[in-house]
């Protein structure tokens, strides 16, 4: 089995910033794509920011300029450096992964629990 936990939320005022971490654990062959996507109350879960095995990345227009998605592969653990949040940060953030497990020649998605960020005074 895989699993993926995410570590760093919490709750942080506006303006400041929070520095989120997933690892990937289990039965895995390698990892392609890592992401963070999130989920407020009453809303759909949006893509947060992606990164590739080779470390490129592309993120959502809200939050592009503040947050910064790294990776670290030889860890399987992916990172999320929150910069100037505000208030509409306010989510549950969950860890992506597309991992390719030993015996299977496809990728498959694996989630993470997710972990609470909350942006207010």
């Amino acid at each position: 089995q895989v699993q993926l936990v995410e570590s760093g939320g919490g709750l942080v005022q506006p303006g400041g910033s929070l520095r989120l971490s997933c690892a990937a654990s289990g039965s895995i062959f390698s990892i392609n794509a890592m992401g963070w996507y999130r989920r407020a109350p009453g809303k759909q879960r949006e893509l947060v920011a992606t990164t590739a095995s080779g470390g490129s990345t592309n993120y959502a227009d809200s939050v592009k300029g503040r947050f910064t998605i790294s990776r670290d592969n030889a860890k399987n653990t992916v990172y999320l450096q929150m910069n100037s949040l505000k208030p509409e940060d306010t989510a549950v953030y969950y860890c992506n992964a597309e991992v390719k497990v030993p015996g299977i020649s496809a990728l498959d998605d694996y989630w993470g629990q997710g972990t609470r960020v909350t942006v207010s005074s």
